[in-house]
């Protein structure tokens, strides 16, 4: 990290025991758990927000003409379709 500050954190006690226990069995401290906690949250948020975004800009009308074009080889081995 380049730049840290401090945050208060008021947590439930009932969390709290649970990080600690948690952050024990990590190996860590914990400060790290939750600053770890809280990046796979933001990560998660982001990565979410990202495929929406995509999705907005999507022209599923020219993926399905793609699709259905002639031509091209025949998937290769663990690129078929699912049965259904």
């Amino acid at each position: 990290m380049t730049e840290t500050k401090t945050y208060p954190l008021r947590l439930p006690r009932s969390l709290k025991e649970a990080v600690e226990r948690l952050s024990r069995q990590d190996g860590t401290s914990i400060n790290q758990f939750v600053a770890t906690a809280v990046a796979e949250k933001v990560s998660a948020l982001e990565t979410a927000r990202f495929f929406e975004d995509r999705r907005a800009r999507a022209d599923f009308k020219a993926f399905d003409r793609i699709m259905r074009r002639r031509g091209g080889g025949h998937p290769r081995a663990g690129d078929e379709m699912p049965s259904k």
